[in-house]
């Protein structure tokens, strides 16, 4: 019964907003998914291919094929993604934003146009409606029942797990070598060997039962100074909150461990980590070149006053 309803809802809804002949539909020479494609550039101000791939779920050969055709229309830039040289690196030109915004006020004037027929009594009723079937359906594809975020203190195997996942998420995203998985290894190893339990502490994310991601708190050299290390989100688990949780828990315990400051050091390709600090508190305080883990990068050093 319900598979029956929702293709008789696709029918009736494709039909009523155009959506299978969208060029002609909003008088425009872009096809729905390009409109798409270029909804999702106009809105993030620098997105790799991969990322386009993903979050559209595109067949890469098909993607590829669009964006050559936008570039032979002046509508976007190529060149190499500054987080890895190996993806691709995709920016609207002036041309591309103007053609995106055309786009986005005639699916404006479109949805308007629908939306004055309705009686304006039942306008909060099919916005109620439409909010629901998105609500149980986004939930029911994350499983949302069990779609929770924990934190936990390392059980068995933990500090092993993320040596791994540390080493495989940087290489696979970053192409960072051996070098990095050597230097992590040290890290958990000297944390495993000389951990306080008062005033250092590693927690272990959970996201449905599984292991998400981690961060460790451990006591810098310099007097009443907390070091926030090893802060990892797997790839999965993206988009639920988890590096903010590990970093507010480990803010807190610095707090009840009586430091005067946590600090951190980054690079700067890590965008993700960063902007999850950014909004922490943290403020820069220092960069600097250097030569590691096969790449050329660049250090920084962030400071949290507590």
């Amino acid at each position: 019964m319900a598979v029956r309803e929702i293709r008789e809802f696709n029918r009736f809804y494709t039909n009523l907003i155009g959506a299978l002949d969208y060029s002609r539909h909003l008088h425009t020479p872009f096809t729905l998914t390009e409109a798409r494609v270029l909804y999702e550039l106009a809105h993030g101000r620098r997105v790799d291919a991969a990322d386009l791939r993903i979050e559209l779920s595109l067949d890469a050969g098909h993607l590829s094929r669009m964006l050559a055709g936008f570039e032979e229309r002046q509508l976007v830039t190529r060149g190499p993604s500054e987080r890895d040289a190996r993806r691709q690196r995709i920016e609207l030109t002036t041309r591309g934003r103007e053609a995106a915004q055309l786009l986005e006020e005639r699916s404006e004037e479109a949805v308007g146009s629908l939306v004055c027929r309705i009686a304006p009594d039942d306008r909060p009723r099919l916005t109620d409606a439409m909010r629901t079937v998105r609500d149980i359906l986004h939930d029911g594809r994350r499983g949302s029942a069990t779609d929770r975020v924990t934190l936990r203190g390392p059980l068995p195997g933990d500090l092993g797990w993320t040596v791994e996942r540390n080493a495989a998420v940087y290489a696979a995203e970053f192409g960072w070598d051996e070098e990095y998985e050597a230097l992590v290894a040290r890290i958990v190893a000297d944390f495993a060997a000389t951990r306080d339990p008062e005033r250092e502490a590693v927690w272990i994310a959970e996201l449905d039962g599984r292991r998400a991601g981690c961060v460790f708190c451990v006591r810098d050299k310099a007097p009443g100074t907390a070091r926030l290390r090893l802060l990892l989100v797997d790839p999965a688990a993206r988009g639920h909150g988890v590096g903010g949780l590990l970093v507010d828990e480990c803010i807190s315990f610095t707090r009840s461990a009586d430091y005067t400051e946590l600090v951190l050091w980054t690079n700067d390709v890590l965008t993700g980590a960063r902007s999850i600090c950014q909004r922490a508190g943290f403020e820069l305080v220092g960069q600097q070149p250097h030569h590691s883990f096969g790449k050329d990068l660049v250090g920084q050093d962030w400071r949290l006053a507590l």
